[in-house]
């Protein structure tokens, strides 16, 4: 039987081109102030890279989407080491990219992109723990049998993640434990955990405020964004930023300025990626970032009715773990504009400028569309057949 081009939920396929095809419009728009205001390239460099970013990234999920969802069980185990050597080799450079701390990134060659490792690096492990899960859901699991195979990724992931990207770390730690929940990992080891680790990150902050200067670069920042999300008064440049986002969003009103006629663009640092839906409000007014919010919201509503018609554990696993994080991270970024959250650093999916972290997100939908694929739940494959060594079916045949 040959097989369409898009396949899988098509309403989901909708709502993805309305966010990519949208993206332009804000993107175009907020990059002159970096063409304009810091002198970086034009708003039409900035259009042609977004472009490309969107191109590649929409082939990676017709490519992704193609591939039956229970091969990535074999794919996660083969690249989670080599996503931990990414985050090794990427926190060991201490590198700057146009003048901020990139330890986080990887600089790729030829295209100038960053490639952000942690990104990445939180898909995999989700496919993992859904592959762990999936493995032991007839077993017997405990703390002790899972602490290797379970937690010793988990602890290493959010280590390497932690001293540069706090946020992103925070993001995945919770999304783990929404994947392991479901997955009836027991309730008594995760509450253990959860202290733990709480008593453990406290105790961090306590030492680093005693001995800052051993303390990671980047613990003043956070302090200071906790501090002035905290008290406002405290810092008016800490709230910079913020107060600018505010700005922009009282000015939009309900229709908005119009498309392009964005004034706060030019003064705030991050308008085309951090708070383009400080910019989105401003010219498309309240219904422009109702419309956005709508969209995330109905891509959570597909995601819920792809889980719910899924017909393997696995499958139900792959879609938490692939999808959510998408979701937190778009609500993230929409209430950190609207001075709901502290600033994150966390971008809008699809509808921010960047590079590797929305190539990431369409792998991670790719993953969805595929166990949303009709194929899977019309018998033509084998479903969930037990294997010892799920590296053996990669190569299995249909």
């Amino acid at each position: 039987m040959q097989r369409r081009l898009f396949e899988g939920d098509k309403v989901l396929w909708v709502l993805l081109a309305l966010l990519a095809l949208f993206s332009f419009f804000p993107i175009f728009s907020a990059s002159s102030n970096l063409s304009y205001v810091i002198g970086s390239g034009t708003p039409w460099q900035y259009l042609l890279k977004h472009t490309f970013i969107l191109i590649t990234g929409f082939l990676l999920i017709l490519s992704v989407h193609k591939i039956p969802f229970y091969y990535f069980k074999g794919i996660s185990i083969l690249l989670l080491p080599i996503v931990i050597l990414m985050l090794i080799y990427t926190i060991s450079q201490g590198n700057m990219i146009d003048g901020v701390n990139a330890s986080r990134w990887i600089k790729i060659p030829l295209i100038g992109i960053g490639f952000q490792t942690s990104s990445l690096a939180s898909l995999i492990l989700m496919i993992y723990i859904a592959y762990y899960l999936d493995k032991v859901k007839e077993l017997n699991n405990n703390f002790k049998k899972s602490l290797f195979p379970l937690w010793t990724p988990i602890f290493l992931i959010f280590i390497l993640v932690f001293p540069t990207n706090l946020s992103t770390a925070l993001i995945v730690l919770f999304s783990v434990f929404l994947i392991l929940i479901y997955g009836c990992y027991p309730a008594k080891y995760l509450l253990n955990i959860f202290l733990t680790g709480f008593f453990l990150f406290t105790t961090f902050i306590f030492l680093a405020l005693q001995y800052p200067d051993k303390a990671p670069d980047r613990l003043g920042t956070w302090i200071n964004r906790v501090e002035n999300y905290i008290n406002p008064s405290l810092s008016k440049d800490g709230n910079y930023q913020i107060e600018r986002a505010k700005i922009a969003i009282a000015s939009g009103g309900i229709t908005g300025l119009g498309v392009g006629k964005s004034v706060m663009k030019n003064f705030l640092p991050q308008s085309s990626s951090d708070f383009i839906y400080a910019i989105i409000v401003e010219e498309y007014g309240l219904i422009g970032g109702i419309m956005v919010i709508l969209i995330y919201l109905l891509i959570l509503f597909r995601i819920t009715v792809i889980l719910h018609h899924a017909s393997s554990a696995y499958g139900k696993l792959l879609i938490i773990g692939a999808g959510l994080p998408i979701i937190i991270q778009a609500f993230i970024n929409i209430g950190v504009a609207l001075n709901i959250f502290p600033v994150t650093g966390q971008t809008l999916p699809l509808l921010s400028s960047g590079g590797s972290a929305a190539w990431v997100t369409c792998i991670a939908f790719g993953i969805i569309l595929s166990v949303s694929e009709e194929r899977f739940n019309q018998g033509r494959i084998k479903k969930d057949k037990p294997v010892s060594n799920p590296l053996l079916i990669i190569s299995e045949e249909e």
